[in-house]
């Protein structure tokens, strides 16, 4: 799973040649074994993860906000991921990249199922988080120390501090975690040809013994100029940089690592985007477009959540283009699947992945699933049923005023949702109405779980004094004239002591 990157992107020659670059790997992949057409994300790079992790929507488990610097909430620990449903049936468990899931203990991914682990904590921005992203106006105003001295400031404490976090970090499954180098954009940019040779590394090491095996390997792709000023695509952007620099190369790496192998036919990769293009506010030179689809990142139109994706399994998949609708928390109800660890899947809470199997072995016309309902942040944004799709939000005037707006799609005819229709829809509004009170029923009856906060980066063993300070409040809690605290929602859920201790 990477970036960012519209449907059409991959896996079509045409866009591509018209988007000015290639990836005859992940092209290759597509002609050899399904190419999806309506896979479905979430709208951001965090929600989108933890729903492939958990099987769950991530307004479910509290990870619907986009993870950014020294955030200090992540996934609970209570979440039983995929790696941990795989790891009871025997399999071996890595995660190699960008993880994006918190920055808090409980969060880490070897805290989360996966026997090894090399990781960023949070997304691309990491890499203008650094000295030269600061000289080159990448960001502004991290490295003070760098800058003329401001004779009006009065606070020194407002701008995060750089080196305060930890760049990239790895670890193992009971073991400690460790920052990788530091925290420049070297180390960043090092990161995910790190990551390839570890994946490379532990796919033969388990081949090797004989064991089975799951990886998730997360591309950080994002092309740094700040590091690698050369150009690698005809675009000379990071997204298709990163896709023909980075993906490709890994993806044609590891189906070559499998047929070397001898074990081509028994593993199954899926490879996709984990939301639309960011066409909104992108950075210069980025790239990012529309295709077929309107929107992009963030949005819960098509553009936002209906991405570039494709499955190989040399001799069970047929190669095909498919048509069926499926989400991305179906990988994990499929995974635990064909691992015969579907017993190990809680029942004390909603999953809302289904199993997939039988369209990845029969083909089109065989999944499980005619809808997905999409979120935007905490809010229903939209339910796709079928062909045709409501938006829960609407600017349409008359809908505020008559209850009905005008946002209905019929998506073959209309896939850049531009075009809503009122009165041929209008028999829509109710069978649509139903399905989002049973939804709701549903969440009345398994209430969703608040996003979990903590300190960040404690447990790491090599950590600097910098990251050691982000667990010392800055001010003494007892001198105050007031509880700070008393007006957060989830006090009980915050780090720090109730009886107001600064030592915590």
């Amino acid at each position: 799973m990477w970036d960012d990157t519209a449907f059409g992107d991959i896996g079509i020659p045409a866009i591509q040649k018209i988007r000015g670059f290639e990836t005859p790997s992940l092209n290759k992949m597509a002609s050899e074994g399904i190419l999806f057409t309506r896979m479905y994300t979430e709208v951001g790079c965090t929600p989108s993860r933890a729903a492939v992790m958990t099987g769950r929507l991530p307004i479910r488990n509290g990870m619907y906000n986009i993870g950014m610097l020294r955030e200090s909430h992540g996934l609970r620990d209570t979440e039983v991921t995929i790696a941990e449903v795989l790891s009871k049936e025997g399999y071996a468990t890595a995660f190699h990249g960008k993880w994006h899931l918190g920055d808090i203990e409980e969060s880490y991914p070897e805290n989360q199922g996966f026997d090894e682990t090399f990781y960023t904590s949070y997304n691309q921005i990491v890499q203008i988080w650094t000295r030269k992203g600061e000289a080159s106006n990448s960001s502004i105003g991290m490295y003070e120390d760098m800058l003329p001295k401001d004779p009006y400031k009065l606070d020194d404490t407002f701008i995060t501090k750089g080196n305060g976090w930890v760049m990239v970090a790895e670890g193992t499954k009971g073991g400690k975690t460790l920052q990788w180098k530091d925290n420049t954009v070297e180390t960043y940019a090092a990161a995910d040809a790190e990551a390839q040779r570890r994946t490379l590394d532990f796919i033969e090491r388990q081949a090797k013994a004989g064991k089975p095996f799951y990886i998730t390997h997360w591309p950080h792709m994002t092309m740094t100029p700040l590091a690698k000023p050369e150009k690698i695509s005809v675009s000379r952007s990071m997204l298709q940089d990163g896709l023909q620099g980075i993906v490709d190369p890994l993806v044609g790496n590891v189906m070559a690592k499998l047929r070397e192998l001898g074990i081509a036919e028994n593993t199954l990769i899926v490879a996709m985007a984990d939301n639309g293009p960011m066409s909104h506010h992108p950075p210069p030179a980025g790239g990012w477009a529309e295709t077929i689809f309107r929107g992009g990142k963030g949005d819960f139109l098509e553009g936002g959540v209906r991405v570039a994706a494709q499955a190989w399994w040399p001799g069970t998949i047929k190669p095909q283009i498919v048509g069926d609708i499926l989400h991305e928390t179906d990988l994990y109800t499929t995974f635990a699947r064909l691992g015969g660890a579907l017993q190990h899947i809680p029942t004390d809470r909603i999953v809302d992945g289904v199993d997939q199997s039988a369209l990845l072995i029969n083909g089109d016309t065989h999944s499980r699933r005619d809808h997905v309902f999409i979120y935007a942040g905490p809010n229903l944004g939209a339910t796709v049923k079928g062909n045709y799709k409501r938006h829960w939000m609407s600017s349409d005037p008359i809908g505020d005023a008559s209850g009905i707006p005008a946002a209905f799609y019929f998506l073959p005819s209309d896939p850049r949702e531009a075009s809503p229709l009122l009165l041929p829809l209008i028999h829509l509004k109710q069978p649509f109405d139903r399905m989002r009170v049973r939804h709701e029923l549903w969440i009345k009856k398994y209430p969703n779980t608040p996003e979990k906060h903590g300190i960040p980066f404690t447990g790491i063993a090599n950590a600097s004094p910098e990251v050691k300070a982000l667990a010392k409040p800055p001010v003494d809690l007892k001198k105050l004239p007031f509880d700070p605290l008393e007006y957060i929602e989830h006090l009980d859920q915050l780090p720090f002591d109730p009886a107001m201790d600064p030592d915590l």
